[in-house]
């Protein structure tokens, strides 16, 4: 078995999965760095099983991806769409090249894209947050918000990742508030890590309209179950088809992704809240959701249970989602539980039983 890895070569997702290789007594993967690949290096050929990494957390790979002659600063919402564009090109290259794909190119190219993924997801019959048609700023946000009867939405950019350039809108009748890493700055707009609410509609409205030429998702927002006088929801890695890891993520606001200062949870406490009937369900919709993407080993489902814990809905898909250090699941983390899908075959069986999946959509 001969593994290659697409990713940055210092990145943890990288070390991660080259250690779990390494445990499992295979030779250490081929890394071919992201940089290489966009400035001319061969993609693997056939005979080559290669897993393709998140390009992220890298300025050089960015600006690559890009097109642009300097790196974003840190932090900077800019060019989400032009680096989508640039992954999906470079895909296109891997995918001709001939190597047998842990993730498939299209596939990863629905993943991140949040209204294709949305539009598979609700064709497939997988429980989803309720969407708004397209909006090219502000003011067609608040018009779809209105004819739609909804005063709380999600506004997420297409092609963002945790929780970059997303704003939790809530609008009332003589106030509104959005809640977002989003940081202002005279030259630009920054993901920060820090979540800042603002309360004025002029702010608002340039927020959505300086992120709307990116492409813009709106989702309604829906009431989270909690856990105390938190709000919770789970990251669920998915492998081969089997839900295999999860991590509770709490937060007193609306964003919950761990990055911005929230805690994990327990983990014990939801299962019990919600009951075994409602996790069964909830861990069969995330098989669910997995199988409209039959040609990833992995994807991270991001999935909440609702007020009442009775219902649930998936948030999101991740084609990069299995970073949870210190999650395991019978003794192995993500990696290492996808090294023992390739090694037993758990994969090949999976995948054999693509054929058989309902049609997922676009």
């Amino acid at each position: 078995m001969r593994l290659t890895v697409l990713g940055n070569p210092d990145n943890r997702r990288v070390t991660g999965f080259t250690a779990a290789v390494r445990a499992a007594g295979l030779p250490a993967p081929t890394v071919l760095p992201w940089a290489d690949l966009l400035t001319g290096a061969t993609p693997p050929g056939p005979g080559t099983l290669l897993r393709v990494d998140s390009p992220g957390e890298d300025p050089q790979v960015d600006r690559l991806l890009r097109g642009a002659a300097a790196p974003a600063r840190h932090g900077e919402l800019l060019g989400l769409a032009d680096t989508y564009a640039g992954m999906v090109d470079a895909l296109d290259r891997v995918a001709a090249g001939g190597a047998e794909l842990l993730n498939d190119p299209t596939e990863i190219a629905v993943l991140c894209d949040k209204r294709r993924c949305h539009a598979r997801l609700t064709a497939a019959g997988v429980p989803v947050p309720p969407a708004l048609g397209p909006v090219d700023g502000y003011a067609s946000l608040r018009a779809a918000m209105d004819r739609a009867g909804w005063h709380r939405v999600f506004v997420k950019p297409a092609h963002g990742s945790s929780a970059a350039g997303v704003i939790a809108l809530a609008v009332g009748a003589h106030r509104l508030q959005a809640v977002t890493p989003i940081e202002v700055a005279p030259d630009g707009l920054f993901n920060s890590l820090r979540i800042r609410r603002y309360d004025d509609e002029a702010t608002i409205a340039a927020l959505v309209d300086r992120l709307a030429p990116e492409g813009l998702h709106v989702e309604r927002w829906l009431p989270k179950a909690g856990l105390g006088d938190r709000v919770v929801d789970l990251r669920v890695v998915v492998v081969a088809g089997e839900p295999r890891h999860a991590v509770v993520r709490t937060a007193r606001g609306p964003l919950t992704n761990l990055h911005l200062g929230n805690a994990r949870g327990d983990l014990t406490a939801l299962r019990a809240a919600a009951g075994p009937a409602a996790w069964s369900a909830a861990m069969r919709t995330c098989q669910r959701a997995a199988a409209c993407f039959p040609g990833s080993l992995q994807v991270g489902v991001d999935l909440m249970f609702l007020t009442g814990w009775q219902r649930h809905a998936v948030a999101e898909v991740n084609a990069f989602g299995d970073l949870l250090p210190g999650v395991l699941a019978d003794g192995r983390d993500t990696y290492a539980a996808q090294v023992h899908a390739l090694t037993s075959g758990q994969w090949a069986r999976w995948r054999a039983t693509a054929p058989e999946v309902p049609a997922c959509g676009a």
